[in-house]
């Protein structure tokens, strides 16, 4: 809330009274009034409210539809000049054939700069291949055939790393769901590829891909790697703030902060240091659909939903989250081939459903889940899946379909091997105990049960063991 004021407060007069205006004109009265008390008005977000006559969870949709008209708004005043350069760039074999040299070479080399300044080396390619022929009756030509190899050479390395990149979260996916050492340490040799490449060259665009994958290895995949070294994380986020301020008008960059307000999000979460988490928790969690679905190539962004959950645990707010994801998610539709977010996503519904006793709807969720065919190819993930659903079942005191679900479970078991699944037995066991006839001890064996369930050390991601296994837990069960 905090970063949507300050950048309203830093409009300029112009800006401030076209966004007005078009807030006005498209018929959204309220989002218009809500920037401009922003903007000219001390008020408390309680007193906005109460001004616009909107309920809180209307009112975080619209700062959050305001913040993403202000981006959109900052991005086309953004685009405006890179568009006119790069038609430029597209145009200069005009200037060749019709201009006379002179001419040609001083726009050749202000294209140049102002290229370089973009950082936009494919467009430079085209410049240094027009100079070094323009420049082959003299010496010059074999300077500018070495910035034109060299630029060719540096694009590749940004195919090549971008390509690593999304290649590390694609398996990352599998990882999540698997937990096995090998694609642990494929994950690690991914790394470690994309690190040789991006240090080719001393570039900020390089620096930048590299600390996406290499803020999340360290946080998620392996917390043993050289720290000495490794630079700081909060170092990385200091001079990768710097390079977005320096090329603020690159729009890669302007779309990739909210990457990095994700990784910062995750890393002052890792270290416990929760008020700067909730900074930059509030900014990202607008964007949540977004990251959800457009930026599955810089990070694996359904990692935000578990983020989610815990952040609501901590702070006793399962309700108001429930009811958040209603216009959160309104819009959002999860794609069926990136599984590993697609299960996650699911997953993440049902068990907001599940803590504010709606068992019924987290079925719902997970039966839809569950009907996609591709799901199956993630035999462990299938077994997490029902092991969540025959929870429900259990709570629900439905026993014709707890029955079925546990027999299925325990078939797959037997096929995967049954000394990787302990925390699936033993849950069973668990459910088993709660929908017994025998009343005798009945707590005292659930919480024998239980202790034995979180005896179990998982590395894959199981949506259960993500259940808050407390007294209340215990009450349900009863």
């Amino acid at each position: 809330m905090a970063k949507l004021k300050n950048i309203i407060k830093q409009l300029s007069a112009d800006d401030f009274k076209t966004i007005y205006d078009q807030l006005l004109s498209s018929n959204a009265e309220k989002s218009a009034h809500l920037l401009k008390f922003m903007r000219e008005r001390q008020m408390s977000d309680t007193k906005i409210m109460e001004t616009l006559d909107v309920g809180s969870n209307a009112y975080y949709t619209l700062r959050s539809r305001l913040n993403q008209k202000i981006e959109e708004y900052l991005l086309s005043q953004m685009e405006q000049p890179r568009t006119d350069l790069m038609k430029r760039v597209a145009n200069i074999n005009d200037t060749v054939f019709t201009k006379k040299l002179g001419i040609t070479l001083a726009t050749l080399k202000k294209l140049e700069k102002e290229l370089l300044d973009y950082d936009l080396s494919n467009e430079l390619t085209i410049i240094y291949k027009i100079l070094k022929r323009l420049h082959i009756h003299t010496k010059d030509s074999f300077h500018y055939n070495q910035q034109y190899n060299r630029h060719v050479a540096y694009m590749l390395a940004i195919d090549k790393a971008e390509d690593l990149l999304a290649d590390y979260f694609k398996k990352y996916g599998n990882y999540f769901l698997n937990g096995t050492e090998i694609e642990k340490y494929e994950l690690s040799l991914l790394y470690n590829e994309l690190t040789n490449v991006c240090n080719l060259y001393q570039s900020h665009r390089l620096y930048v891909l590299q600390n996406c994958v290499g803020i999340f290895h360290r946080l998620f995949v392996d917390q043993k790697v050289d720290i000495e070294a490794e630079e700081a994380i909060e170092d990385v986020f200091e001079r990768i703030e710097e390079t977005f301020d320096t090329y603020f008008a690159d729009t890669t960059y302007f779309h990739m902060r909210l990457v990095f307000e994700f990784l910062k999000l995750e890393y002052y979460s890792n270290i416990r240091v929760f008020r700067k988490a909730d900074k930059f928790y509030e900014e990202v969690n607008g964007k949540a659909a977004l990251l959800l679905s457009n930026y599955r190539l810089f990070t694996f962004s359904g990692r935000f939903l578990l983020s989610k959950l815990e952040r609501a645990l901590r702070n006793d707010a399962m309700p108001e989250l429930y009811e958040e994801n209603k216009e959160l998610f309104a819009d959002f539709e999860a794609d069926k081939d990136d599984r590993p977010t697609y299960i996650l996503y699911y997953c993440y519904r049902s068990l907001c459903c599940y803590y504010v006793d709606k068992y019924d709807e987290a079925c719902k969720w997970l039966n839809t889940l569950l009907n996609e065919p591709r799901i199956k190819e993630f035999n462990q993930a299938h077994i997490e899946i029902k092991l969540l659903l025959t929870l429900q079942y259990c709570l629900q005191k439905d026993y014709d379909l707890f029955n079925q679900s546990v027999n299925s479970i325990q078939r797959q078991v037997r096929l995967l091997g049954d000394q990787q699944q302990m925390h699936v037995t033993n849950f069973i066991k668990l459910l088993k105990i709660s929908l017994g006839e025998n009343k005798a001890s009945k707590g005292a064996r659930l919480r024998d049960a239980l202790t034995k369930v979180l005896g179990n050390r998982v590395q894959h991601f199981s949506p259960v063991m993500l259940i808050k296994m407390d007294d209340k837990f215990i009450e349900k069960l009863m």
